[in-house]
């Protein structure tokens, strides 16, 4: 086990504390990928995943089957040297890759984790999930879940932004404290 020196001003226990840092996962896909494939690219991380969308370059003013289209044949055309891409980031980063693209309002996900999430509830909270269940809302008390998740984050980015900046502070500051 490593001592508390190694984990320091890293979030997270012991689900987290053997990952290699991913806080320059964005710098490295941007300097890694191809710059003809995307005008704009988000890398977003957490413990499981390195998502990575890419806005479609010369493509802005398609919509619809043709954006679907544009992205089918992209998906398909680049389809081994995402996987070249993926295979370093995974042995750089310890996390799966997930590709996806964005034409305008059009967005599709290639790959993506869905990883479990073992959770207890009380009965009030399980009320709240069978109820979504129910009334046709979700499929089961794991969909049920996850619709809440999404829904709250949808709801909630403002204060979410905000205090995943003030646990990145708390991260800086917990770095440069003592070292016992």
């Amino acid at each position: 086990m490593k001592n508390d020196e190694s984990r320091r001003g890293r979030r997270g226990g012991w689900q987290v504390a053997d990952l290699p840092d991913a806080s320059d996962a964005s710098e490295w896909f941007h300097g890694r990928l191809p710059e003809a494939w995307f005008s704009a690219v988000d890398v977003t991380v957490d413990r499981e995943e390195v998502l990575v969308v890419g806005t479609l370059s010369g493509a802005d003013d398609l919509s619809g089957a043709e954006a679907e289209g544009r992205i089918g044949r992209f998906r398909a055309e680049t389809k081994e040297e995402r996987i070249e891409i993926a295979r370093e980031a995974q042995a750089r980063y310890q996390r799966k890759v997930s590709w996806g693209v964005r034409i305008g309002d059009t967005e599709a996900l290639f790959t993506h984790v869905a990883a479990p999430v073992m959770t207890r509830l009380r009965q009030p909270e399980r009320r709240v999930l069978d109820t979504l269940v129910d009334a046709g809302v979700a499929r089961s008390r794991s969909d049920a879940l996850a619709w809440s998740v999404r829904l709250v984050g949808e709801h909630a980015e403002e204060w979410l932004e905000q205090l995943r900046d003030a646990m990145a502070e708390v991260d800086k500051l917990r770095g440069e404290g003592p070292v016992l």
